[in-house]
């Protein structure tokens, strides 16, 4: 029987599932990770107030419980990939599951601010781990027909996940009487807005036992036989699985494991394509992104809004950053990285220098006048609306794709390094910052917006419609 296909599409490209619902069950359960990355990393919001008045801290000391997190996420993403190539992809979901469930217990119910830093730590690890493992397990297990759209969930339930943190907290806000620090059943508020991430962690464990490990491990590891069981799951059982599996062994043997020493250059330290990828993930970063989602209560509250508003301002804003991502996702093969990197660029600058602005008319009172209150608002959403359908995604899609072959993994470590960097200098500085200056730092912010677009129309090549092969 002759196949109506081009004789030169492989098996598994044309593959498409029998039961593509399966499938997706199988993808949105290793999103879950993803949903925790997001989860954890902004419900700290909820708490940052409750947390200074609660052991009574200047803003350096807490910048760096708030900011301590971020270590262990670089830790979490540099080591999470040696150890799912030993023991599994399904197993490292399971060891991040529990760390995340270790972290909200431990955070709920903290002995002093010493161990409560400890525990951001731990829940650290787990998002770090999650960051690498679920787009990793997503492309392994995903048919090739439905890769890309199937790949998006890990992005989708990140901002989700930053959503529903900042819905819970509203919610826990308002039961508390509109006080962080207002009990309920015994616990503080701010305990329970840390606590309640034991149920997607619990459930994220669970799922884990009910998804299949990826082919490509089983096949590492010797499991042929298993790993045909797990491609006819996922792919269909038309498929040719002894082809697919030798597709697998081929690709698996010409890889090239790429090390540090292969990123060097002669006379710039690095190669030049990997300063690029540093400097598009610094960027990201100073602009100011994550004040939104770790301290928008506390800003809110800075001047002037009272508690349950700013919280709901904070939930606010995660909607508005998941129109962002899904603009994004719909135009980033449409019109292309660049122009939407550069159209985000001047979005933010000018959204940044009107929270500026509007700032800096903040009265000895601690408030704002009606109109600058109402400008700073409005430009905060549009700040990340901007941010949402440009550089939130865009840096990502740039980094998997800009690279050489024989470099692309070492590289992306080293620019994922740079990016959490960049993350903890300034989640750790806003605070201090915001003291000196609540204007001034959104003007350091805006000033970083716009030196990123003659960086990306001087070094940042346009990666729209090519193959991988193609980059050097």
């Amino acid at each position: 029987m002759t196949s109506t296909a081009p004789p030169t599409v492989p098996e598994g490209r044309k593959a498409h599932p029998d039961h593509l619902g399966h499938v997706i069950f199988i993808t949105a359960a290793a999103a879950m990770g993803g949903f925790l990355f997001g989860y954890d990393s902004s419900v700290i919001n909820g708490a940052v107030e409750a947390i200074r008045g609660r052991y009574d801290v200047g803003s350096a000391v807490l910048a760096q419980v708030i900011a301590v997190a971020l270590i262990g996420c670089a830790v979490g993403a540099a080591t999470a990939g040696r150890i799912a190539d030993r023991i599994g992809r399904i197993r490292v979901m399971q060891i991040a599951a529990v760390l995340f469930t270790i972290s909200a217990v431990g955070s709920a119910v903290p002995f002093g601010l010493w161990d409560l830093a400890f525990w951001r730590v731990i829940g650290g690890f787990a998002i770090g781990m999650a960051s690498v493992i679920g787009p990793a397990y997503i492309a392994e297990v995903s048919p090739p027909a439905y890769r890309g759209r199937l790949g998006a969930f890990q992005q989708a339930a990140i901002v989700i996940g930053i959503a529903v943190s900042q819905l819970v907290n509203w919610g826990i806000l308002n039961l508390a009487g509109g006080d962080q620090r207002g009990t309920i059943a015994g616990l503080e508020a701010w305990q329970w807005m840390l606590g309640v991430m034991v149920v997607p962690a619990v459930l994220y464990g669970l799922l884990s036992f009910a998804i299949p490990e990826s082919p490509r491990y089983l096949i590492s590891v010797g499991k042929a036989t298993r790993a045909k069981e797990v491609l006819a799951e996922v792919e269909g059982h038309t498929v040719d699985l002894d082809t697919r599996i030798a597709e697998i062994e081929d690709a698996m043997r010409s890889e090239h494991k790429s090390t540090f020493k292969d990123l060097l250059g002669r006379k710039m330290g690095f190669l030049p394509i990997v300063w690029v990828g540093i400097g598009l993930s610094v960027f990201q970063q100073l602009v100011g992104i994550n004040v939104a989602f770790y301290y928008s209560s506390t800003l809110w509250q800075s001047v002037g809004v009272d508690p349950s508003s700013s919280f709901f301002y904070s939930f606010t804003t995660s909607i508005i950053n998941i129109i962002g991502t899904v603009i994004a996702m719909l135009l980033v093969d449409r019109i292309g990285r660049r122009p939407l990197a550069l159209v985000g660029s001047i979005g933010m600058a000018v959204s940044l220098g009107l929270e500026a602005w509007a700032f800096s008319a903040k009265t000895a009172a601690g408030t704002l006048p009606t109109t600058e209150g109402t400008v700073a608002l409005i430009a905060a959403h549009v700040f990340v609306l901007f941010f949402a359908l440009s550089w939130g995604v865009v840096v990502w899609v740039f980094l998997g794709e800009m690279f050489p072959n024989r470099i692309r993994a070492a590289a992306l470590g080293v620019a994922a390094s740079a990016q959490w960097i960049a993350n903890w200098a300034i989640t750790a500085s806003f605070p201090s910052l915001a003291d000196w200056n609540l204007s001034g730092t959104y003007v350091i912010y805006m000033i970083f917006a716009l030196l990123s677009v003659p960086f990306v129309l001087k070094y940042v090549k346009e990666t729209k419609g090519k193959a991988l092969e193609e980059m050097g």
